[in-house]
């Protein structure tokens, strides 16, 4: 069943969509960016819960670009990689040249 429209569940849906290949942002951005900063540990129960095929929810890492939860980690470090980013053992290398915030979210 869809998130209603205008939700905060919506909101985390629309925001992960809009993260570029090759880029990434944290459970925090994410939240920030769907109206709730605080909300980050919400968002990661909704990207646990996200099976929707056009919801790149592999591009949601954790603070300081570790690799946070996923239902299959070898496959998160897979199609990350397969995007071009360097993965680590445990983090994102050259995190802050990959972040992605959306245009205008300065600040938040």
């Amino acid at each position: 069943m869809p998130a209603p429209e205008g939700s905060f569940h919506a909101r985390v849906i629309a925001a992960v969509r809009g993260i570029p290949r090759g880029r990434v942002a944290t459970y925090g951005d994410v939240a920030a960016l769907a109206g709730r900063p605080r909300a980050w540990r919400a968002v990661g129960a909704i990207m646990s819960t996200c099976r929707i095929p056009s919801v790149p929810c592999h591009r949601v890492v954790g603070a300081g670009g570790r690799l946070g939860g996923y239902s299959d980690p070898l496959r998160k470090r897979r199609l990350l990689q397969d995007e071009g980013l360097v993965v680590g053992q445990r983090k994102i290398q050259q995190f802050d040249a990959v972040r992605w915030t959306a245009p205008g979210s300065e600040g938040r």
